[in-house]
């Protein structure tokens, strides 16, 4: 049985900034279970025993090898997809996290075809569904903590 498709996946999602309005988005690999090439934020499914808190943290290493700080969890959202080949349903767990910059790097090659720093205003295309469905939603929230009280 896999999460997801067989029953609803529990999953934590994170939008990573670096305090100066840039958020860090990656590009999917062909590897990827679904939506290839598409822009997205980071993600992955809480293993079992697992609070959200120790699990986004986990993620945010293994995706990225750096360590992040939370600044804001959000409630949680049910990411139902029909329009594709594999139907999905994910209870998401969504995370504002700071992360360092120059700490970031593509730690999950084969998941990954590029990573990029992008502003709110020119997120690339195309995005993941749930990204482009999500950000609209938590723009205030995201505004607030992107940027530094020096460039708001």
């Amino acid at each position: 049985m896999k999460a997801g498709i067989d029953y609803t996946g529990i999953c934590v999602v994170f939008y990573y900034h670096d305090g100066d309005g840039n958020l860090l988005m990656h590009k999917r690999s062909a590897a990827c279970r679904d939506e290839n090439h598409r822009w997205d934020c980071g993600s992955g499914q809480l293993e079992f025993g697992e609070n959200p808190e120790q699990g986004v943290l986990r993620e945010i290493m293994e995706e990225y090898g750096c360590a992040g700080t939370i600044e804001k969890k959000l409630e949680p959202v049910s990411i139902i997809r029909t329009q594709q080949e594999k139907k999905t349903h994910w209870l998401a767990i969504p995370f504002i996290i700071k992360v360092n910059k120059d700490e970031v790097s593509i730690n999950e090659p084969e998941a990954m075809d590029d990573i990029g720093w992008f502003s709110l205003h020119q997120l690339p295309s195309p995005l993941h569904s749930s990204v482009e469905w999500y950000i609209p939603q938590i723009m205030p929230e995201l505004k607030q903590l992107m940027y530094n009280k020096e460039t708001a």
